[in-house]
Formats: structure tokens, sequence, C-alpha cells
């Protein structure tokens, strides 16, 4: 995928950071995920970092994507968790290990590997009063288009795309370039976006809409994939999105100076499965983050204190 950082972005973050603590002793700058399980996966590492390694953590919430990772990159936040690398192509390519500059550290690969698509509810495909039978691909969308449209999206069909622009995902772009007949539509947060996919489904109208896979939405409503092109960096973004194995990352020179936190970091693993139930106890149950993190923390001390600095 072709990225381009944007400067307003990184000069907003800059600013918001102008007063903050990275240099400070015993205070790090992380940022908050703008979705649950990267924000739970960071907040389970921030909780070891302050609870078990005597350091405060200063949590920075923004919008992910290019903003933040510029701010990594240039030491204004010194670590961030679960990177999905479809979504950051520019820091992936600047790992050290891809023959990049090293402006990005790796840290480890957190064990969450995600599937990114568009998705339909089960009861438009299958059964006998199914709608659209035939939509298995993107290739299938224009065929059906006319179910989707809606006042909004007036002669096309609608498509509820990514949350946020910053999420970098191109639903725009991806439906001119394929020729596809719908509107993508961004509703501004995660919540607002899964609250009007489970309201629509609740009424059992037709919708397709962006999700990704761990996610409680899949156990809510009984979703199917619609498959989109292979991924390809060239093509994109007339493509699907890349099978993400994500990391987390560091700036250099935070690694350098804390190794042992790097450390606690890069050993950190939570797979799928792992994660899920954390995401339904936030994002339905209505819990707060570190209420969550920490009965986690308290059960599961196998597990996490296997990732110390020996």
């Amino acid at each position: 995928m072709k990225r381009t950082i944007i400067a307003a972005a990184s000069t907003l973050v800059l600013g918001i950071l102008a007063t903050g603590t990275s240099n400070a002793a015993g205070v790090l700058n992380s940022p908050v995920n703008d979705w649950t399980g990267g924000a739970v996966s960071c907040e389970i590492v921030n909780q070891i970092v302050e609870n078990e390694m005597g350091f405060k953590v200063k949590r920075i919430v923004m919008p992910s994507g290019p903003g933040r990772d510029e701010a990594i990159r240039s030491g204004d936040l010194d670590y961030g968790c679960e990177l999905w690398p479809s979504y950051s192509v520019s820091n992936t390519e600047r790992l050290e290990e891809n023959g990049g500059d090293g402006s990005i550290v790796k840290l480890g690969d957190t064990g969450v590997v995600g599937v990114s698509s568009y998705y339909v509810p089960r009861y438009m495909v299958e059964g006998d009063d199914a709608p659209a039978p035939d939509l298995k691909t993107w290739e299938d969308m224009n065929q059906y288009a006319e179910l989707f449209k809606t006042l909004e999206s007036g002669d096309k069909g609608r498509l509820l795309g990514c949350p946020a622009a910053s999420w970098l995902c191109e639903d725009a772009a991806r439906m001119e370039a394929l020729g596809l007949n719908y509107e993508a539509v961004e509703l501004g947060s995660e919540a607002a976006h899964w609250a009007e996919m489970q309201a629509a489904y609740k009424r059992k109208e037709p919708f397709i809409a962006y999700a990704w896979e761990p996610h409680w939405i899949h156990a809510a409503l009984d979703l199917v994939k619609v498959e989109l092109p292979e991924y390809s960096e060239e093509a994109w973004p007339a493509t699907g999105w890349a099978r993400d194995v994500t990391y987390n990352f560091g700036n250099p020179d935070f690694v350098s100076e804390n190794p042992e936190i790097a450390e606690l970091i890069s050993n950190f693993e939570l797979s799928n499965d792992m994660q899920a139930p954390l995401i339904l106890a936030v994002d339905v149950d209505g819990k707060d983050i570190d209420e969550v993190v920490s009965e986690w923390l308290a059960a599961n001390e196998e597990t996490w204190k296997a990732w110390l600095p020996q």
C-alpha cells in the first residue's frame, strides 16, 4: 500500500506532546490505540510497566495512523502496541530487518493475527428468503447495489467503511478503483460503527460493512465475508487487506535506554482467543479498560510474569 505521511497530523501530534514528559526520569509516553483490541493490548503492557517496573506511563489519546507513527519515530512517543502492518506500511518498511532506516524498532509479534474485509449478515446470502444469494465476492457487489441504497447514498449502494480516515483504509478509492457503485461512509468512531451494524441487524436490514477479526462483533452477529481481490502493494487500494501478523514497536532511543521494558514488550504475547473476551468485556459489557485489564492480570499471573525480564 502506498502511504503518505500527513504533515498536518504530525504537526498536531507534536503540538499535543510539546509538554510531554518522555525525557523525565521514570515517565514514558505511549499512544492509546483507537480500537479496543489494540487499546487492551497496550493497557496490559502499561499496567505491568507501572506496577512491576516502577515507571509511570503517560497515555496519549490520539488517532492511530501517520501522526502516531511519526511521533514514535521522532521520539515524542516511546512505544506502541499491536501495529497492523497493512495499515502502517511506512513503519514496517522502516524496520532495519526490512532494509529500512531503523527509525522504528520491532518489539516482537503480539500473537494477534488480523483479517480485514467487508461483511454482510448471513440472512442476506443464505436461506430461502435471502435477497442476495449470489453475493460472494466484490465482483457480485454491483449486482446487489440497489439493496444497499439509502437517502444518504443516493443512486449508489451504501458501504460502511472504516470508522475514521486516519485508519487509511481508502474505502472510497477502492470503490472507484474496482468500479463498484457504492458510496463509502465513515461514522467517525468504532463505537458508532458497531452500533450502526447492530441496529441494522436487529431490524434485518441489508448492510455491507468493514470489519476485522478478531472482534466480538462476529460473536454478536452472524456475518459472512465478501471476498476482495488478494492483497497487492502495487495494486492497492484496488485489493483487499493483507493478513496482519501484528507487532509491538518502539523508538530506537527508548529501546536502547530501557532494555528491560523493551524486553517485556517483546515477550508480550496475546492470542486472538485470549484477546476476544477482553474486547467483549469492554465493548459489550461496558467495563472500563483499566478494570478489565487489572482483572485479567490478577487471574493470569503465570502468563504475564513469564514476559518479565529474567
